[in-house]
């Protein structure tokens, strides 16, 4: 587990959600719900938190500021849950970005993007995270804190 100087609490986890989710309960609820991105953020804590973590979050629709927030990250967190929205399909430039951090990454996807348009059925993402979660509405972030506290052990 990776642990600050005074080697008695982890790192915390670094929980960043891509474009338009900012937007989440109202936009496409029935694609998304009607959860927002507060409920995200609060489901995120508490799990985080559950597990003896604490969370950085951030959502941004603007792709170099992600990837700002990723440089920025290295030696600062422990692992990173993104959901990168249609970035994931189209950033080479993030998925660069994600490896700078050198932490474990659960990638999630609040709808199920393989029963979505053909161009949402690859990601840029996936060959670099330890685990992806998809089409579980926002529980999934819930899943990838576990499971990523799991990878970091």
């Amino acid at each position: 587990m990776s642990t600050d100087a005074t080697d008695t609490e982890p790192l915390p986890i670094l929980l960043l959600n891509g474009p338009n989710l900012n937007t989440l309960g109202i936009r496409q609820p029935e694609v998304y719900g009607s959860a927002t991105l507060a409920d995200v953020v609060e489901l995120a804590e508490r799990t985080a938190g559950e597990l003896g973590y604490g969370l950085r979050a951030a959502q941004t629709n603007h792709e170099g500021e992600m990837i700002d927030w990723l440089h920025e990250a290295r030696g600062n967190i422990s692992g990173i849950v993104i959901n990168p929205a249609a970035w994931t399909h189209t950033s080479v430039a993030l998925a660069d970005a994600l490896v700078i951090p050198d932490v474990p990454i659960m990638e999630v996807h609040i709808s199920n993007v393989h029963k979505r348009e053909e161009f949402r059925h690859h990601s840029f993402v996936s060959p670099l995270a330890s685990g992806v979660i998809i089409g579980y509405g926002i529980r999934g972030y819930e899943f990838a804190i576990r499971r990523l506290v799991e990878v970091l052990g």
